[in-house]
């Protein structure tokens, strides 16, 4: 476990590659253990059968005779580095690399890939923005256990605008209601501290 080997791709499934590392010797490489950063849907899209590829042995199966071995283990976990680098509100560069139903995949400049969905590709002259564009991005949401990078373009240039708005007359009326909420506190307070005191009064006068 942890020794380094080239490998010979012998064919595909959809969740991995079969390769031989030595005659009679073969292992698995799980789509999971491709690469840090890119979602590979098929491992066609990543290699081709009787290519060469570096790998890592992860586990042994004695009784099987089959090694699980990795790719992406050959190089440092960039996810590390990306934590400090693509924090929520931070703005990059990116290039829309593939566009979907759903949303866009954005590689930024930096390495990283995110993602956009279509309302956050709304450019500030209203237009929709399409693949090969690139733009400033912020991040809205970082998860590095699923690998998630959520971006928007249009928060470039919206949130700057919310901000010059004026707001005096909310916060004026906020005030009004804060000094009336105030002044019925005081009143209630100085009506209940003079029945108290009446009330004491009429006990001293009785004699009690």
């Amino acid at each position: 476990i942890g020794s380094k080997h080239t490998a010979k791709v012998r064919n595909f499934t959809n969740f991995g590659i079969f390769v031989e590392l030595e005659e009679g010797v073969d292992g698995l490489i799980h789509i999971s253990d491709l690469s840090w950063t890119k979602k590979v849907k098929h491992p066609s899209e990543f290699t081709q059968v009787g290519a060469e590829i570096d790998v890592v042995v992860l586990e042994i199966d004695k009784e099987n005779r089959r090694l699980s071995l990795g790719h992406k283990q050959l190089e440092d976990n960039p996810w590390d580095a990306y934590e400090t680098l693509y924090t929520p509100g931070s703005l990059h560069k990116g290039k829309i690399t593939d566009m979907m139903d759903k949303g866009a995949v954005i590689t930024l400049n930096e390495g990283g890939e995110g993602f956009a969905t279509p309302k956050h590709l709304v450019k500030e002259d209203g237009t929709q923005a399409q693949v090969g564009e690139e733009l400033d991005f912020k991040v809205i949401e970082f998860v590095k256990e699923t690998k998630r990078i959520i971006l928007s373009h249009s928060r470039t240039f919206e949130e700057g605008k919310e901000e010059a708005k004026p707001r005096k007359q909310h916060t004026s009326t906020a005030k009004k209601n804060d000094s009336a909420q105030v002044n019925n506190v005081a009143a209630s307070t100085s009506l209940g501290d003079i029945d108290a005191l009446a009330a004491l009064k009429a006990k001293m006068e009785k004699g009690e």
